[in-house]
């Protein structure tokens, strides 16, 4: 029975993520990072493509617990199961690793006696290799070609193998605990020192605590906020400030569909509104680790830029489908690696450039060589920025002059025309960025708008719209109040709409994107759609769209890529960092004046 991708909670621990049922199964891990193949596949697949159930002995395959909750301020996850004899808690966390990665699992009786069943299922591979299974000095060691895992409970409960598994029962009275510890690392290497998992739970407790502190929000907003800087934090890869899109490969934008892509890596698109809202929240220290990472990932020929790189900034990501994965609820293919990394997405060398002028202007200490990376990108885009693309959404049709596009462009001419004028010691024509910020916003303006319906269209000479066109008065290409704004943010509210909330354009005309099927409410469009009401006056509106928003949100305040309105469920990878980014930076939004 296929779980509604709602149902999970996030776990990790700054380098990879699990994702854990509201049934007490972990179904999604990779190990040792985001982009690793995963030992518990059971999300895209079967039962015996990987999982680790823990759950009182008498609940039902899939039945769900009483209640769950994040503790405060964290990533660790509390279960509650309340039985006919008991009442069980199940705390699940990954803790920040000194050399190895650990998930650890502690059963606690809270009331009564309940009998309570492990079952650990590891595969690894993608659920495609069944590991040789031993005992070792009380414990359970997995091999499998590189791969290695240790398994153990303190105190010790009796395993045994089942069914190409390692099960224990045991009951749990008030006050005993019983924690379970996993273990990863290369095969050929020593087993690493074993963590006291107790300790380990203090430990993560004090981390986040302290994390969090920094935040500066203080808004009507500050839970749904700090849970979202805290899934942000928690998709970053630690060793190199990389931020991943999401956790995730494959969860579908439409259930049966085909949209189903790989989103466990860095995207220079974010780049801009994610370094935003780290420096308005107060983490300066995550702000510069991700504009560390993006300087050195962009670094090279501008010719050779790339629309994203892996979380180390890796730019080989070659896509694959792995055919033994059925895919979430049937929906296929399963794909690991992303081949959009080898389309030409123009703006996004406005939105490297955006981030930098960003971050400058916030005071982050600058470096010569992050101007000279910029002046050479500069240098590129104006050759370059007449050609046709595939635009911010990756389209898999044929290339067009994207309106978004072409903004961007302009956006990294003005950003360095701000620059020089702010710092004339730098070298920069700026008379030429001039030149080419207006001829850009001249050809925008004669080619991407429709005078006769009030509207930036998605691309020149087309009737579709787009929602990214929602950004143009965010990033100054128009002010709020022009009515070529205003009439954009009408059109799109009307045509794009989804109960509410908005696509990020028609899949009707499937020449645009070249897939098959449809897809749901984009939520991060959703948000911009929330900011643009906002500027353009209308703040009951954002402010009532902002609070929809909210509800979208599961039960431990996460959000998925998409969300289909009618049946209530969230679609695509999960959880998104985009849609996190959106709703920061709205929060962020409704505390300024219109």
């Amino acid at each position: 029975m296929t779980q509604p991708i709602e149902d999970y909670a996030l776990i990790g621990d700054l380098m990879t993520s699990a994702l854990v049922g509201r049934d007490g199964s972990i179904d999604w891990l990779c190990l040792p990072r985001f982009d690793s193949a995963a030992c518990f596949a059971k999300l895209l697949g079967e039962e015996d493509n990987g999982h680790w159930r823990v759950a009182p002995l008498d609940a039902a395959d899939g039945e769900p617990c009483t209640r769950r909750a994040y503790i405060d301020g964290s990533l660790i996850l509390e279960s509650y199961w309340e039985t006919e004899t008991g009442t069980v808690k199940v705390t699940d966390f990954m803790p920040q690793r000194e050399v190895a990665p650990d998930v650890i699992r502690i059963v606690e009786g809270i009331s009564g006696t309940v009998r309570m069943r492990s079952t650990l299922r590891l595969r690894f591979d993608y659920g495609h290799v069944v590991p040789w299974v031993r005992r070792s000095d009380g414990d359970r060691v997995a091999v499998a070609g590189p791969d290695s895992a240790w398994f153990r409970s303190e105190p010790p409960v009796r395993t045994w193998g089942e069914a190409n598994s390692t099960c224990s029962q045991f009951p749990v009275t008030a006050g005993r605990r019983v924690a379970f510890v996993l273990t990863w690392h290369p095969s050929h290497q020593p087993r690493p020192e074993p963590c006291d998992p107790f300790d380990a739970l203090d430990q993560s407790l004090a981390d986040w605590a302290e994390w969090t502190s920094q935040c500066r929000y203080e808004g009507p907003y500050q839970e749904a906020v700090t849970r979202s800087l805290i899934t942000l934090k928690a998709l970053t890869y630690a060793p190199t400030g990389g931020i991943a899109a999401a956790a995730t490969t494959s969860l579908p934008e439409e259930l049966g569909g085909v949209r189903n892509w790989d989103y466990r890596y860095c995207w220079l698109r974010d780049s801009t509104l994610t370094l935003g809202s780290l420096l308005s929240t107060g983490f300066l220290d995550e702000a510069r680790a991700w504009r560390e990472w993006l300087l050195r990932a962009v670094a090279g020929d501008p010719a050779d830029l790339q629309i994203m790189y892996g979380i180390g900034g890796e730019r080989r990501i070659p896509e694959s489908e792995l055919p033994w994965l059925r895919g979430y609820d049937a929906s296929a293919p399963v794909r690991v690696g992303n081949a959009a990394v080898d389309q030409l997405q123009l703006d996004v060398y406005g939105e490297v450039i955006d981030s930098l002028y960003l971050a400058r202007s916030a005071g982050l200490p600058s470096e010569r060589h992050a101007w000279r990376i910029q002046l050479a990108l500069l240098d590129f885009l104006e050759r370059n920025w007449h050609r046709p693309d595939e635009g911010l959404w990756e389209v898999r049709g044929p290339r067009r002059h994207f309106v978004h596009s072409k903004v961007m462009a302009w956006v990294a001419a003005d950003r360095a025309v701000r620059t020089l004028e702010s710092d004339p010691s730098l070298d920069g024509e700026v008379e030429r960025w001039r030149t080419m910020r207006d001829e850009v916003h001249r050809d925008v303006c004669a080619n991407g708008y429709d005078p006769e319906r009030g509207t930036f269209t998605q691309y020149y000479g087309s009737a579709e719209l787009d929602a990214a066109t929602l950004l143009i008065p965010r990033v100054g290409f128009l002010p709020p109040d022009d009515p070529r704004v205003i009439g954009t943010v009408d059109a799109v509210r009307a045509e794009l709409g989804s109960s509410g909330l908005v696509r990020r354009y028609s899949t009707a005309d499937s020449t645009v994107d070249g897939l098959p099927g449809d897809e749901g409410a984009f939520l991060a469009c959703s948000f911009w759609l929330t900011d643009a009401l906002h500027m353009t006056g209308r703040r009951k509106e954002a402010r009532a769209l902002f609070e929809r928003l909210l509800t979208v949100r599961n039960d431990v305040g996460l959000l998925a890529e998409e969300y289909d309105p009618l049946a209530g469920r969230q679609l695509g990878n999960f959880p998104q960092a985009f849609s996190h980014v959106g709703l920061v930076n709205s929060a962020l939004t409704l505390a300024s004046p219109a």
